[in-house]
């Protein structure tokens, strides 16, 4: 009898090693490559609004349709802060270089969302400094395994996320 029972235990354990823990690592793997893919999108995304002063319509819903290839949702947060150039007025110096001199206003993606709808282009001016935050929503089949072997991962952790903003070089005012 217990010999019965180790043969069913050390089944059970060859089961485990031999599927278990191969899952989870391509599970997480399949993240790393997510993530990869993601931060890659966000970067063109926001480096071509730099270089272009603009954000088309066009061009976010490719960026957004792009991320969403991987096979997860995601939450994106865009938003600019505009150089706003009656601060630059009030100084006895016309250099803009200068630090200090510069006040800029925040404009969420919702405003920037409804002017795309609106006209499908939202102009930047060289100085705008334009943000991209991007995490995903859904539980990853990774995370899912994480939680039911490791009670590691809750329910506001994102596992794929990026990030990145820039300065504009160009005027499309």
């Amino acid at each position: 009898m217990n010999d019965t029972v180790m043969s069913i235990v050390a089944i059970f354990l060859a089961a485990i090693l031999m599927f278990i823990f191969p899952l989870m690592s391509t599970a997480d793997r399949t993240d790393d490559i997510s993530q990869q893919a993601v931060q890659t999108a966000t970067t063109e995304f926001v480096d071509n609004i730099r270089s272009t002063g603009k954000i088309t319509e066009d061009k976010y819903n490719s960026f957004v349709s792009k991320i969403a290839e991987t096979g997860n949702s995601f939450n994106v947060e865009l938003g600019v802060s505009e150089l706003d150039e009656s601060s630059k007025k009030k100084t006895t110096e016309a250099a803009s270089t200068k630090v200090g001199e510069n006040n800029y206003i925040k404009v969420y993606g919702s405003q920037i969302e409804e002017e795309l709808g609106r006209t499908g282009t939202y102009n930047l001016k060289e100085g705008d400094i334009v943000s991209v935050t991007v995490k995903n929503t859904n539980k990853t089949i990774s995370q899912i395994l994480k939680n039911f072997f490791y009670q590691v991962t809750g329910n506001d952790t994102y596992n794929i996320a990026a990030q990145h903003s820039g300065i504009v070089n160009v005027n499309a005012k």
